[in-house]
């Protein structure tokens, strides 16, 4: 369907209509919405499958492992736990108020959320965001994208099937009509994608004024950090794993990897090895290996790669008609190169060697650029990875592991700064969707003429102000 200005804007009428019904406030509601949403996944499983496969290249079991079940667990927590996140809270309201004792903080949804999904995990990154929106008592309107076509119609046809339009509804197009949405009034935004189109999206949105989730990725690159006492082996193995999921199209994969000078040469033998047991000696022809989403992804990645040509020691091939580039390790790479000065995006593996007892001049430098959305340390010493951990800023991320920080349940997935802002899965979704409204109940028996003038001669108000505020 091809749309225009004005049908946006007829569709973002009639859901302020029914929200505005009142009809998607109680929870009992929600739930209903998030089982519907939930069986209807699960019917359409061979289709998401079919579909990831079709755009992405992606073999049924990490289109399961990434995208479908995920979203299924995210669902899951979210019927376990809302009926006690929308509970309203209940506090004392403090001496300063007596005698108006009572105050209750009301979690409201937001109205009409538009939710922008990016093509690297088209389904859970636009189901997984819904789950949140629906579990906040909001309607939402979903901009999918035009690079994944064939997971979009699947996404609509599920859609359609569990909601109808006035509630929940499917924008499909290119930037043009994600203009034509961000021009609108919304109540909430959460867009998923790169820094560079973050700051669009968050300029349209201030013309309104509108609450804005952003999920970036990382602009001047995530860190690995692999230090002299790691277990080689074990890193290397994680490593080729995590940059060959989805040919390297995520956005808190790994960008680049900081290996200390000792152990270069036996950590990049471990890794070679390890692209070659998980995807065979030509990993361009390997049908479980996923492919790049479009030719000129593929040709940015081979272009960028022909530019370290004489530096790569494993891989610097593809198949340009499948959209196949072979994992392919850069060595080795000094700390200011542009190559890692920038999002990569997929499966190039630049290796930045270090002098494992300057480790500190390392993070310096990495911190004193964008914040990345996350950082993962390979070391034996949990007490400088503790530090570490607790002391940089950047999304999330893990201590001698890759990526399972964002499968964790009831903790926040987010970035800051150039990685974006807010949060979610589970009570954090919730949060992101929804504005604590704080209400005080008054009383109209006992009040007391402690703030009401006149203040002259009346020398024991002051008194009891600074009491009660104690």
């Amino acid at each position: 369907m091809s749309h225009t200005p004005a049908s946006i804007h007829q569709i973002v009428s009639t859901q302020r209509e029914y929200f505005n019904t009142g009809a998607t406030l109680p929870v009992d509601f929600r739930i209903r919405q998030l089982k519907k949403l939930k069986e209807t996944v699960k019917r359409h499983e061979a289709d998401m499958i079919d579909a990831l496969h079709a755009d992405l290249g992606r073999h049924s079991t990490e289109a399961f492992f990434c995208d479908i079940g995920t979203i299924i667990a995210e669902i899951n927590e979210a019927l376990h736990g809302v009926r006690r996140w929308a509970r309203p809270e209940r506090h004392f309201s403090g001496l300063i108020c007596f005698p108006s004792v009572t105050t209750r903080v009301y979690k409201m949804p937001y109205g009409v959320s538009l939710i922008i999904s990016p093509f690297n995990f088209p389904f859970l990154l636009t189901f997984g965001v819904l789950t949140a929106a629906i579990a906040g008592g909001n309607t939402a309107v979903l901009k999918t994208s035009s690079k994944t076509p064939n997971c979009t119609k699947v996404i609509s046809d599920i859609v359609a099937e569990a909601f109808p339009p006035e509630y929940v509804t499917v924008v499909d197009g290119g930037h043009d009509v994600a203009d034509m949405c961000l021009a609108e009034s919304f109540d909430k935004i959460f867009y998923t994608g790169s820094p560079r189109v973050g700051v669009h999206v968050l300029t349209e949105a201030a013309r309104n004024l509108t609450s804005t989730a952003l999920e970036l990725g990382g602009e001047t690159g995530n860190w690995c950090i692999v230090r002299r006492d790691a277990d080689i082996k074990d890193a290397a193995r994680k490593i080729a794993f995590f940059k060959t999921c989805n040919s390297g199209q995520i956005c808190i994969n790994i960008n680049q990897v900081a290996v200390a000078k000792e152990i270069v040469p036996e950590f990049i033998e471990a890794l070679k090895a390890e692209f070659t047991r998980q995807l065979g000696s030509d990993p361009s022809k390997n049908e479980e290996y996923a492919t790049l989403v479009s030719q000129a992804a593929y040709d940015k990645c081979a272009l960028e790669a022909d530019m370290y040509r004489d530096r790569i020691v494993y891989g610097g091939t593809g198949d340009r008609e499948a959209k196949r580039y072979s994992p392919t390790v850069i060595y080795p790479v000094d700390i200011d190169e542009p190559i890692v000065m920038h999002e990569l995006f997929c499966p190039l593996l630049p290796i930045v060697p270090f002098e494992d007892g300057k480790v500190d001049e390392l993070l310096k430098t990495v911190t004193a650029r964008e914040k990345g959305l996350s950082l993962y340390v390979f070391t034996k010493n949990k007490k400088w990875a503790n530090r570490v951990m607790s002391t940089m800023q950047f999304g999330g991320g893990c201590i001698n592991e890759v990526c399972l920080q964002i499968m964790v349940k009831n903790v926040p997935f987010n970035g800051v700064g150039h990685s974006g802002m807010g949060a979610y899965h589970g009570e954090w979704g919730f949060r992101e969707f929804t504005h604590p409204q704080t209400v005080l109940t008054g009383s109209t028996r006992f009040n007391l003429p402690l703030r009401e003038h006149p203040y002259t001669g009346k020398d024991w108000k002051m008194k009891m102000v600074k009491f009660f505020e104690k």
